[in-house]
């Protein structure tokens, strides 16, 4: 029995070390890339580039009309607030008013 459980064990080892060999003379030779694939490379590189350009054209401008509208919104609510505190110091100006001649009326 002893003999025969180390002669699987020494086929296991073997195996696994037959397994572990590389295969020879199925080497990958080195491949340089030919002339007509770096210019391929070189013009999707380009092609990229422009594309990362105007987008980055897009995203300014972009950000320079919001700008310009934040400024319009701002410019359009200062303008608002003005016309409403006018408007009450108004009110306020013909409620005194109105209160003075009330006021005079219960004098007479």
């Amino acid at each position: 029995m002893k003999t025969l459980i180390a002669t699987l064990i020494a086929g296991l080892f073997a195996a696994s070390a037959f397994a572990q060999t590389s295969a020879t003379g199925t080497a990958a030779p080195a491949t340089t890339p030919s002339k007509a694939e770096a210019k391929a490379a070189m013009a999707d590189a380009k092609a990229e580039e422009k594309a990362e350009k105007a987008t980055a054209e897009a995203k300014a401008d972009t950000a320079k009309s919001d700008a310009k509208a934040d400024k319009k919104a701002a410019k359009a609510q200062a303008k608002s607030d003005k016309k409403v505190a006018e408007a009450r110091k108004d009110a306020e100006k013909e409620k005194a008013e109105a209160a003075k001649e009330k006021a005079d009326a219960a004098k007479k």
